[in-house]
């Protein structure tokens, strides 16, 4: 009796996994078998029991076929995603002349490959270029904007002598993709972002700052802060309050390693609200090439956060090789 009543069980926990044919073949198997047991047992009901039995493999049967269509859409939006991913972050040197190059990315969106936050590294007659930046807002509706900024600084960066052009023709591409695709609410959508520039040699660095959080400079003497003196216009937001942007220059040489990094790395907070300590983080760390920097910043954030980040994530970890 306890038996004849679980059969129609098997056919519904197949629908999880298995697809539609196997999963009627196990309801016929199970009906056949009902009908075989009241050869034997004439008590057990067999008849409200194979109608519970062919129900629950039709209803299995339509289940198993609608999981499988929405696995098959799922695999098509992580294509989609890979694509979209490819645009706006692709792959990535990590090897520049003398240049060792390491980049990290956590989108805080579930099951997202890509966010607002973006960065590039190009090779360039200037020197090598970088930006790193953030763009207000979470998930797809950032990573348009994101593209955007990614692609003009592509162009940009191999064209454009002075970096001040450059941040420009950022501003122009974000406030054109903005006008086009204008934001969800009343809020304005723009953008905070970092340009770096370091010759060939080394020597020194220029950056420009447009709002973003300062980079991290870790050598022998310790861990330093690039704050700017003046901060420049965050993207999109020049013909508000200016264009007026400034570049700063700090000393950058051998074995010197720059961080660059989004503010969901410093404002990842922990079950009781602390934030995550970057500058003292980055100050304990012994001196190690850029791939082990980030590797070890992961899994540090992933520690901090207990797992639960609440924005996007992303860093870049630059390193002058000694001659």
């Amino acid at each position: 009796m306890a038996f004849s009543r679980l059969l129609p069980a098997a056919p519904a926990l197949a629908a999880a996994m298995w697809p539609v044919l196997p999963t009627v073949l196990l309801g016929t198997v199970c009906l056949l078998l009902m009908i075989g047991l009241s050869l034997v047992f004439p008590d057990l009901g067999t008849w409200w029991t194979a109608a519970g039995i062919i129900a629950v493999t039709v209803a299995a049967a339509y289940g198993s076929h609608a999981r499988l269509q929405r696995e098959r859409t799922l695999i098509q939006v992580r294509l989609v995603a890979d694509a979209a991913q490819q645009v706006v972050l692709s792959p990535m040197p990590r090897r520049l002349g003398n240049f060792e190059i390491e980049s990290l990315y956590l989108a805080a969106a579930a099951e997202a490959r890509i966010g607002g936050d973006f960065y590039e590294v190009v090779d360039t007659p200037f020197g090598i270029r970088l930006l790193i930046g953030d763009v207000r807002g979470k998930g797809l509706p950032a990573v348009g904007a994101a593209a955007a900024i990614v692609n003009a600084f592509r162009e940009a960066a191999y064209a454009e002598p002075d970096m001040v052009e450059v941040a420009r023709r950022l501003d122009a591409s974000s406030t054109r993709y903005n006008s086009a695709f204008a934001p969800d609410g009343p809020l304005e959508r723009f953008a905070t972002a970092l340009l770096a520039e370091i010759p060939h040699g080394g020597r020194h660095i220029d950056i420009l700052n447009c709002g973003h959080p300062p980079p991290l400079l870790l050598n022998g003497k310790g861990v330093r802060v690039l704050e700017s003196a003046t901060p420049s216009p965050l993207l999109s937001l020049a013909e508000l309050i200016g264009d007026h942007y400034t570049v700063d220059t700090f000393a950058f040489g051998p074995d010197d390693l720059l961080l660059l990094y989004t503010d969901g790395i410093a404002e990842a907070r922990a079950r009781d609200g602390e934030f995550f300590p970057l500058a003292a983080w980055m100050r304990r760390q012994p001196p190690t090439p850029p791939r082990e920097l980030l590797t070890a910043l992961h899994r540090d954030l992933v520690r901090h956060s207990r797992g639960r980040l609440d924005d996007d994530i992303a860093a870049l970890a630059v390193r002058l090789r000694a001659p």
